[in-house]
């Protein structure tokens, strides 16, 4: 066993002590919302540095919450409540003795108010990425919503809406209407409208007034113009998710009020569980138990925090481990560009250094101009100590020094520690750590890294780095990039257009474009880094045909540095850029590319990479995401392409896909997801993410998808129809895209262990059909589902398990009894690819299955659901469950019925024709035998 393997548990066994001696305090520093006593711990709620001061928000949310929490309460059954509040205040608002904050910043926020830049429309939303049971990543309230109390006739008060994206957020719970599936046809073959619970009661209204059902739907379709008012009195209590204004909405639908058969998300993405199945299931229920007693909980606390002046400490490693791998000359690049061109006007900059001891480099200076930033970069190291042994601690202890002397305390200040030693008592400073309120992001350098490390950003809410040593990695310069002030001003904060990095043999080139979008273009800046003496022969084309040469660009050939800052506003358009290596051997040429927003009423598309887990064990694989917006606004049909780098071995790339399938919870959110599993070694993985977007007019979503607070359009009450203001939807208008759009973002790094050494053993099954969805045409059922992979979404399976059953209970408790389809001559296609299956179900319809109140009621209506195999016989897991009725509505018109009972009468009536005539021919024909034979007879007697 390796120094590494022997250090990592006796590290872990002391982290873990430290924890549980300084739990009180985790709440507090970085950690999150936490549930403790029955009472929700940290929540922050953050206000953008755009929205206007004004007070009254403050007080709104203030009642939001307090109204939220007993409500909360009352519908969790006395089991959990809002205790302690922090409401972020943006700096552009003016001091108010507020108190200064520790570790929160804008983007760690659980709320978010902001408006939705130029759009009108106030749904309160919550960004669900993940599956059923998964938390979310925000809420985002307008600050409209918050200030209109008009809006409270169509959401219902904000306490209620609050709850109701709480559960989206903290629970993963879905919504239960539908706007786009209003009603259904259930089991009975009765059609329902869309809603949970089943009890709650309404009228349908067209355009003139109140009209019965038939007159809103007509052969299967909802007649525009007809909508569905529900009474403004109701006994039914449940649900939350579905209309929380309702006045006796108290609860959540259980098992005993959960409308299955609604064609709605909720049922969709969990498996037809209803939502308080899905939240008794949560951690938070597993370990908490119902308050006893009658009283109410406290109502909640609240702080209000308000970010100070920005104070950043770079910390940086130059232990003798530095100078392997060019560790040093890549630290040193990405913290020139981090001084020159990321960090933001008016900051306070120090630095610290460290081996097995600390040393200041750098106090506090404020960047006001380019002089103070050339005046940090001359203290940057420049070589590297004899000492092998490091000390993290030492230098943290160096960096909060420096920072500590502006104010006293290190609170609101952000460290960025970058080192490659492996140190294992990094343990002993995390007292110090987790009470300083300071944010420690961190950048791990090669494999000999401390495997502890990234504990020091958990736990105070940092991002965590990986950089390989290998030499075409510009995985440093993308850490340095990623790192911004937290603040949610877009508007202010560089956004990444291009990180490329090639081995370039000797007399060879490095030739690419990168877009420049009308978005973007201030502030524009192309750097280029080499390894050797001198630099590369850079030629530069702008879309005009201007031509910028390496004397053009301001070199450092220390550091083997040479950037370029265009003036004003760059041109939009592609720009060309060429690297000569006029070196006699191979090396690693780099390019970087950034930008800032050219407008303020035009937010810029932005990349956020990141993953669902940055520590697992194999086999388990990594859900790697991209959030492609401008905006709130999805950004649909991009290519999104992530590159994983390992501690060793090559890079791999990865297509992202926001298709619905697999790793995708949802179509057409803006989230591009996959899964990735092709892990070569044990220890960190770099990830990285790039942008591509062609041209095109509808490069963005109409609508914001995902989770949102119903608006209900009216209600009736005594008999009377009193309908609400329309519903302003976020509208946009269609730009077009001459030149489409690039952008990188690092993702930051995760560690996976047990990764077996040799070849892998098939582990891993096809995924989840999570969007199967079943049509019947006259007495066909046609299937249709996207295809999972041999492996996860990779690959291609080999074949499919259909089931189905008239009866829901039976496949979603008992799939391998249910009736099997016969899918013998269907072979799976590519993962991705759009499958369709079309088969007769041979289910008898006509037996009695529902017995309520003596009555009997036949069943129309079946469950279907599916599972692939791979060449292993590796199943995934069972799909979402599909349901059709399987006959005509009985409000259309039942044609095969009636053509069918004609035809049945004519038969009938023609068989009695031919009857009649039969006797009567044969009554004819016996009356002349008779006649003839009496003549005859009276012949023979004359005789």
């Amino acid at each position: 066993m390796t120094q590494r393997g022997i250090a990592g548990p006796v590290c872990n066994l002391k982290v873990v002590t430290l924890l549980v001696a300084l739990s009180s305090e985790l709440p507090f520093l970085g950690a999150g919302v936490q549930l403790r006593e029955n009472g929700y711990n940290g929540l922050l709620i953050a206000i953008n540095p755009q929205v206007p001061e004004n007070q009254n928000l403050i007080s709104n949310i203030k009642e939001m919450i307090t109204e939220a929490s007993f409500y909360l309460f009352n519908a969790t059954k006395r089991r959990v409540f809002f205790r302690d509040i922090k409401i972020l205040i943006p700096a552009t608002w003016k001091a108010n003795n507020y108190s200064k904050v520790k570790q929160e910043s804008y983007e760690k926020a659980n709320v978010i108010v902001t408006d939705w830049h130029g759009a009108h429309g106030d749904d309160p939303y919550t960004l669900q990425y993940r599956g059923c049971g998964k938390e979310g990543k925000y809420i985002h309230f307008t600050p409209n919503f918050l200030l209109n109390d008009n809006l409270t006739a169509g959401y219902g008060s904000r306490g209620r809406v609050f709850v109701h994206e709480w559960a989206h957020l903290r629970w993963g719970v879905f919504d239960e209407y539908n706007n786009d599936k209003p009603f259904y046809i259930n089991g009975r073959n009765q059609i329902k409208v869309t809603r949970c619970s089943s009890d709650i009661t309404g009228i349908f209204v067209c355009e003139k007034g109140p009209c019965p059902q038939e007159n809103c739907i007509i052969s299967k379709l909802f007649k525009e113009g007809c909508t569905f008012i529900y009474n403004s009195t109701q006994n039914a209590t449940a649900s939350i998710m579905f209309m929380q204004s309702l006045s006796s909405v108290v609860e959540f639908c259980n098992a005993s009020t959960h409308n299955q058969e609604a064609p709605n998300l909720q049922n969709r993405m969990c498996s037809l569980r209803s939502a308080w199945d899905v939240i008794t299931d949560s951690a938070d229920f597993h370990h908490s138990f119902p308050m006893n007693g009658t009283e109410l909980p406290p109502p909640p606390t609240f702080s209000l925090v308000q970010a100070g002046d920005k104070v950043v400490c770079l910390v940086l490693d130059v232990s003798s481990k530095m100078a392997e791998a060019d560790r040093l000359l890549q630290l040193q690049q990405a913290a020139e560009f981090y001084l020159m061109q990321i960090v933001e006007i008016h900051t306070f900059v120090g630095i610290t250094s460290f081996d097995s001891k600390g040393e200041i480099r750098a106090q506090l200076h404020q960047i006001n101009s380019n002089d103070d930033r050339k005046l940090l970069v001359s203290y940057l190291p420049t070589t590297v100590s004899a000492k092998t042994e490091v000390s993290i601690c030492s230098g943290l202890k160096k960096g909060f020094e420096v920072v500590e002397k502006l104010n006293g305390k290190a609170y609101g200040t952000v460290m960025i520690l970058v080192t490659s030693g492996d140190d294992k008592l990094i343990g002993n400073c995390l007292p110090t750590v987790l009470s300083s309120g300071s944010t420690i992001h961190s950048i791990a350098l090669g494999s000999s890294a401390a495997p502890n490390l990234e504990e020091l950003s958990r736990l105070t809410g940092g991002l965590k780095f990986f950089v390989p040593d290998i030499s075409n990695s510009n995985s440093m310069i993308d850490a340095f990039s990623r790192i911004s002030s937290g603040t949610g001003d877009i508007f202010q904060q560089r956004i990444q257009l291009e990180s490329t990095c090639e081995n370039v043999k000797p007399y060879h080139q490095l030739k690419n474009t990168v877009t420049v979008d009308n978005t973007v273009g201030n502030d524009t800046i192309f750097l280029v880094t080499w390894q050797t003496s001198g630099p590369p022969e850079i030629m530069l084309f702008d879309p005009d045909g201007r031509k910028y040469y390496t004397n053009n660009f301001i070199t450092n050939l220390t550091f083997r540095t040479a950037s370029l800052w265009i003036p004003g506003t760059a041109k939009p358009g592609h720009w060309t850029y060429t690297l000569n290596n006029t070196h006699h051997s191979l090396q690693a040429l780099k390019v970087a590319v950034t930008s800032r927003a050219s407008n303020s009423a035009a937010p810029p598309a932005t990349v956020e990479a990141f993953v669902e887990r940055d520590s697992l064990h194999f086999p388990q694989p990594v859900m790697i995401y991209a959030n492609v917006r401008r905006g709130f606004y999805p950004i649909l049909n991009a290519t999104v392409t992530a590159t994983v780098e390992p501690e060793t071995g090559d890079p791999v790339t990865l297509r992202l896909l926001d298709d619905g399938a697999g790793a995708d919870v949802i179509k057409n959110d803006g989230i591009y997801s996959r899964y990735f599993f092709s892990f070569a070694v044990n220890g960190r993985y770099s990830l990285k993410v790039h942008v591509n977007h062609s041209p095109s007019i509808s490069t963005l979503a109409h609508s914001i998808p995902g989770s949102h607070a119903m608006y209900v359009p009216g209600y009736t009450a005594n008999g009377n129809i009193q309908m609400n203001a329309p519903r302003k939807s976020v509208g946009r208008n269609e730009e077009e895209q001459k030149w489409g759009f690039s952008r990188v973002s690092s993702g930051g790094s995760f560690s996976v262990l047990g990764v077996p050494a040799g070849p892998h053993p098939d582990v891993f099954p096809p995924c989840k059909i999570i969007d199967l969805e079943a049509v019947n045409v006259e007495e066909e059922l046609t299937l249709s589902w996207t295809a999972p992979g041999e492996d996860f979404d990779q690959g291609q399976a080999t074949s499919y398990e259909i089931r189905m059953s008239k009866s829901l209970e039976n496949i979603q408790d008992d799939f391998n009894n249910a009736i099997l389809v016969n899918t013998s001559k269907r072979n799976p296609q590519q993962a991705g690819i759009r499958e369709i299956f079309t088969f007769s179900p041979q289910i008898s319809t006509n037996g009695p299955e529902h017995q309520t109140n003596g009555e009997t009621h036949e069943s129309h209506r079946i469950y279907v659901a599916i599972r692939a195999m791979d060449r292993n016989s590796l199943k995934s897991a069972i799909s979402n469950i599909a349901q059709a009725s399987l006959f005509t509505p009985p409000n259309s018109d039942p044609v095969p019925a009636r053509d069918y009972l004609i035809l049945k009468g004519v038969l009938t009536a023609m068989g009695l024709i031919g009857i009649i005539c039969l006797i009567i021919v044969v009554t004819h024909h016996t009356l002349n035998r008779k006649k003839r034979a009496d003549k005859k007879e009276n012949g023979t007697k004359l005789l």
